[in-house]
């Protein structure tokens, strides 16, 4: 197998459920066992001091990294919108946290088992010209749709090859489509039009890596090599699904999986 190059792996996390914290958990074993021990581990916090996210994540490698969130550069600030400023834009404070290397930045409710042969293709090319992002089974690129070609894609797995420049990216198209960051959506959107500006990205598709959810149009399975339990970070979900509360069924599914994710990342 082709030695993987230097590798920095980052996660953002604020102050999520319970099972937020779980996740993150496994993700950080998972992320251990899949890319070795050589690659950097990080975990960047909002909202709660990092000592604190610690302690809700529980037992990981001794070597992770739990640094507070940072400030976004001058010029993406003045596009937060008043309402969101407190809320938007996390994975981007710092912007890049390992800049001279292969970076891969992770939710903290995606968890890996094994190398998706996306990212192996990726690692294993070198090519300093392709960003990775993370497909998904529908769009929610908010005020950005338009700027980001066919596919549906989100932020869950984000990619950077050594000394991509994600500040200029993202002014470029921010210098094309000036309006504010009013939601989520709206910041994975940009992200998503500044990273597939230059070149088309590779892509880790839902079959390696599983938008993990009851709700249809997603689907309450693992992928091959790791899962994404998009709505997990909630405390509750104001809406019910078929008669049930849409938290209990979004809690449900993960209580399904975890044990079998746990035997496979080691924990």
């Amino acid at each position: 197998m082709t030695p993987l190059p230097p590798l920095g792996l980052r996660w953002t996390v604020g102050d999520v459920s319970a099972r937020g914290f779980r996740a993150l958990r496994l993700s950080l074993l998972g992320a251990r066992r899949v890319f070795g021990p050589a690659a950097d581990l990080a975990v960047v916090v909002n909202s709660l001091p990092p000592e604190e996210a610690r302690r809700r994540t529980g037992a990981v490698p001794a070597e992770v990294r739990w640094l507070p969130a940072g400030d976004l550069p001058e010029g993406l600030r003045a596009h937060l919108d008043a309402g969101m400023a407190e809320g938007v834009a996390w994975k981007l404070a710092p912007l890049r946290l390992f800049p001279d290397r292969w970076e891969l930045a992770f939710d903290n409710d995606l968890i890996l088992w094994s190398l998706p042969d996306s990212l192996r293709g990726w690692l294993a090319s070198r090519d300093a010209g392709r960003c990775v992002l993370a497909a998904d089974v529908e769009r929610a690129l908010g005020a950005f749709d338009t700027l980001c070609g066919p596919l549906a894609l989100n932020t869950g797995i984000r990619g950077f090859p050594p000394g991509y420049d994600l500040e200029a990216a993202l002014l470029a198209v921010l210098a094309r489509n000036p309006v504010p960051l009013r939601s989520e959506l709206d910041e994975q959107g940009l992200q998503v039009a500044a990273m597939q500006a230059a070149a088309d990205p590779v892509v880790v598709g839902v079959e390696e890596v599983s938008i993990c959810s009851p709700f249809w149009p997603k689907r309450p399975e693992l992928g091959t090599a790791g899962a994404h339990f998009v709505g997990l970070n909630a405390r509750n979900l104001p809406w019910d699904w078929y008669g049930r509360p849409a938290s209990d069924c979004q809690n449900g599914n993960f209580d399904r999986w975890e044990p079998v994710m746990a035997a496979r990342v080691g924990a």
